[in-house]
């Protein structure tokens, strides 16, 4: 398993086409992107030295049923072993 998949498999990260529901406002949201990228987080306190960490990069669409899929608001975050933030503001809806 690589970096990038642990990251999807340890933090349940939707795939793409699935639905999420914002566990803040209760909106859908469909995750039409994943990317793999790199996030930089706090430099080495030894040597100062900046640091990077793999992660995956989604990007959401508000779900609307006036609009076609990518019409619209759309936002994206950015997901490492490091955090949790998924799964604090987010749940799979299908």
């Amino acid at each position: 398993m690589t970096d990038f998949e642990e990251i999807i498999h340890r933090r349940g990260l939707p795939r793409v086409g699935q639905t999420v529901r914002s566990k803040d406002y209760g909106t859908l949201w469909r995750v039409m992107e994943e990317k793999e990228v790199w996030q930089t987080i706090a430099n080495d306190p030894r040597t100062g030295e900046t640091r990077m960490v793999p992660a995956i990069y989604l990007s959401y669409w508000k779900v609307r049923e006036d609009e076609p899929p990518g019409v619209g608001k759309m936002m994206g975050f950015i997901y490492t072993l490091l955090d949790n933030t998924f799964a604090l503001h987010w749940e799979i809806a299908s």
